[in-house]
């Protein structure tokens, strides 16, 4: 049986994708925040506390999926911005997968075909000068970088590590008015996390499978 560790899985995208792996068969480790009810529970910008929590994993992980996120702070224009609630975007949604990716290294090194999928945003686009939720849109921006660069360094290890794109999606954050539902997207997230090969890293892809732009 293939183990697939999800982050932020008590709600939104995180429950659905949680579920789809369990109904595919994945022996499924839910990560949370403390007092969340996860198998493993880490706060992601706590870099020690994430390590100490993997540590307690005793079987390896063939799919690492960073989907643990957050929106951001209410004030949050270019100039009119909540620095302290941008900070704590980026550290969540930028430092927080990278830190629990090396954390779970070893236990990917003992798979044979270990992947790293991270949940990104179509916020995200380089190509969008739109200005609103910027602490957001910058942070998906930099975690597609660093994922990216992330990708480079684990090729040589066989580690695959790609970035999805959500699409807007029902849930919490999204909001009653988004288009797609959570149990839509989480079955194609899980189908594209169990068909990346090496030659997919540092890719960046729509939850249905298809490549899309930085």
């Amino acid at each position: 049986m293939k183990t697939v560790l999800i982050t932020g899985a008590n709600r939104g995208i995180g429950a659905a994708l949680a579920s789809v792996a369990e109904q595919s068969g994945f022996d499924v480790i839910r990560a949370t925040r403390p007092g969340r009810g996860g198998d493993v529970e880490f706060d992601v910008t706590d870099p020690f506390a994430v390590k100490r929590a993997i540590a307690a994993i005793d079987l390896p992980i063939d799919i690492l999926i960073n989907n643990a996120g957050i929106i951001g702070p209410n004030r949050q224009a270019t100039t009119n911005m909540d620095y302290a609630g941008m900070a704590q975007t980026f550290a969540v949604n930028v430092a927080g997968p990278l830190a629990v990716s090396n954390a779970c290294l070893e236990l990917l090194r003992q798979s044979n075909a270990p992947r790293i999928l991270t949940i990104s945003s179509q916020m995200a686009y380089m190509g969008y000068a739109k200005s609103d939720r910027i602490a957001y849109r910058a942070s998906k921006a930099a975690v597609n970088k660093v994922m990216q660069g992330l990708a480079t360094d684990l090729r040589p290890d066989g580690i695959t590590v790609a970035l999805v794109d959500p699409g807007w999606v029902r849930t919490d954050m999204g909001g009653a008015d988004a288009d797609l539902d959570a149990a839509d997207v989480g079955a194609g997230i899980i189908a594209l996390a169990e068909n990346l090969t090496l030659g997919d890293t540092g890719k960046f892809f729509t939850w249905d499978g298809k490549e899309r732009e930085f």
